[in-house]
């Protein structure tokens, strides 16, 4: 009797959390929904489009950061993104002799506080059509409209363009682009 009252009492906080789950606003990435209340790396794990970046970030040691209180703004490349350099290189970045690089790229895609696509519209209109990010890492990106879209200009004068904005997290936003960005 006791263990079918425990076996219920789960039963029911399951379905209730799926409920509260299914309750919130949440965009889907790469197959999976993208909780608010969730923080980065709880969220990020799920979608199948991250796998790459998820994995260089468990290699550089950054997922008790990004499971931190942030708030971060995150620039999140896809695999088709880590697909578009030159082969061999994430599997070179996500060995241990290379993890200071790894987390240099990385945290490249970070900026601090949460900014939200008309955060970084307004950012881009108030500096005359660019708007400079600071990152994480130290240097910065450029961010300007193209069309209705937000693209990224690197330290290389290489471009990413937010291909899914505003997907919301307990500690940020994430913005998905379609290319890595790369520090100087």
């Amino acid at each position: 009797m006791k263990n079918a009252k425990l076996i219920f009492g789960l039963i029911v906080a399951v379905m209730f959390g799926q409920q509260a789950f299914a309750q919130e606003k949440s965009v889907t990435v790469g197959g999976a929904p993208m909780y608010p209340s969730k923080n980065i790396i709880e969220n990020a794990v799920n979608s199948k489009d991250h796998t790459t970046l998820v994995a260089a970030v468990k290699a550089a040691g950054l997922v008790e950061t990004l499971s931190g209180p942030g708030p971060f703004t995150v620039f999140a490349p896809t695999n088709k993104a880590f697909d578009k350099l030159p082969k061999g290189t994430v599997d070179n970045l996500v060995k241990p002799e290379n993890k200071e690089m790894l987390t240099g790229i990385l945290t490249y895609h970070v900026v601090a506080g949460k900014m939200s696509a008309e955060d970084l519209m307004k950012a881009i209109e108030s500096g005359s059509g660019k708007a400079t990010l600071k990152t994480v890492a130290g240097g910065t990106l450029t961010a300007m409209q193209k069309g209705k879209k937000i693209v990224l200009t690197d330290a290389k004068g290489n471009t990413a363009t937010v291909t899914t904005a505003d997907v919301f997290q307990s500690n940020g936003v994430i913005h998905v682009i379609d290319t890595v960005l790369m520090p100087q």
